[in-house]
């Protein structure tokens, strides 16, 4: 069988099994560059005609060849080689696809059984220090109905945590200022109770009732709306954090929605919080991915402690 009629077929299978438009558009994706690759570098797409070594052939290109957002066509390609974590991402989708494909019978060997996750490399996840915070913030023009909206989406991701997806899919009715907390729709359908902070409460309310302009139509209920009244798109949002950020000349840390949500998570660790209820806030199904940012918190602590140890700020002599 053509691999282009098992990936639809696979489609289909993450439709029923209820996963989300961005999950699935998100396999999709890297099933189609998975069958672009073995186009232009094996000759057939035929699945029985696959082996593991294809497939590692594939991982080598990917690892070798592959510039940082080549294959992304909304982002600017990047000096940098793909990194570990994105690899990992390729190689994950291929072997969910493969191993379904076998469970039904479609194909009579699993090509990519023997074959393992590259190990990626452990990076420091760099966040906004405060000043960076204070600088993007600065930079917007908070008399402006959109400038106070920017402001608004930042407060919203550095005080949530929340993904991009989900702040582009905030809606009214989800959102309870009063008792302070909105509900979000996560990663595989799953809806979670996010609080708000009362500086966040406040920016919300005031730019709810001052400065979100009139829907373009009555049933639409998004939070963060166009001058034009449609629902923000994730695309504009991650590019209006991008000019902000090139607009002060930060340095030192990518400019992304993302970044927000590490900043998030090292922040609320480092004023108190505990692991468990960051877990709950970020959305994720196990510990594995907090502790990350229990390791940058301890990362700020140690800095913190060499600043102000105090036998150091005494002089003791030793």
């Amino acid at each position: 069988m053509e691999l282009d009629k098992l990936v639809e077929g696979y489609r289909l299978y993450c439709q029923a099994e209820g996963k989300s438009r961005h999950t699935i558009r998100w396999y999709m994706g890297k099933l189609a560059v998975f069958s672009d690759y073995l186009r232009s570098h094996t000759g057939t797409i035929n699945s029985e005609a696959l082996s593991t070594e294809t497939i590692r052939g594939f991982i080598t290109y990917l690892q070798q060849s592959v510039r940082a957002d080549e294959l992304n066509p909304k982002k600017p390609t990047r000096e940098a080689s793909l990194s570990g974590q994105t690899i990992q991402g390729y190689v994950r989708v291929i072997k969910a696809f493969f191993s379904w494909a076998a469970r039904e019978n479609l194909i009579d060997e699993n090509p990519t059984r023997r074959v393992k996750v590259p190990k990626a490399p452990k990076t420091i996840v760099a966040t906004f220090s405060e000043s960076q915070v204070k600088q993007l913030l600065a930079a917007i023009d908070r008399t402006h109905p959109t400038g106070f909206r920017d402001y608004c989406i930042m407060l919203t991701l550095l005080d949530t945590g929340i993904r991009l997806s989900e702040l582009v899919g905030l809606e009214i009715p989800a959102l309870d200022l009063q008792e302070g907390h909105v509900r979000v729709m996560g990663k595989g359908s799953k809806e979670r109770i996010v609080p708000l902070g009362a500086s966040l409460q406040k920016a919300l309310w005031k730019y709810m009732t001052r400065y979100r302009p009139a829907p373009l139509h009555p049933n639409q209920k998004a939070v963060f709306l166009t001058r034009e009244g449609h629902a923000l798109s994730a695309s504009t949002v991650y590019h209006l954090i991008q000019d902000y950020g090139k607009n002060v000349g930060l340095q030192g840390v990518r400019c992304s929605p993302h970044t927000f949500r590490h900043t998030f998570s090292k922040n609320f660790l480092l004023n108190g919080g505990d692991v468990f209820s960051l877990q709950k806030i970020l959305g994720h199904s196990s510990l594995a991915v907090v502790r990350m940012y229990v390791e940058l918190a301890s990362q700020d602590v140690q800095v913190q402690h060499r600043k102000y140890s105090p036998v150091d700020c005494m002089k003791l002599k030793v």
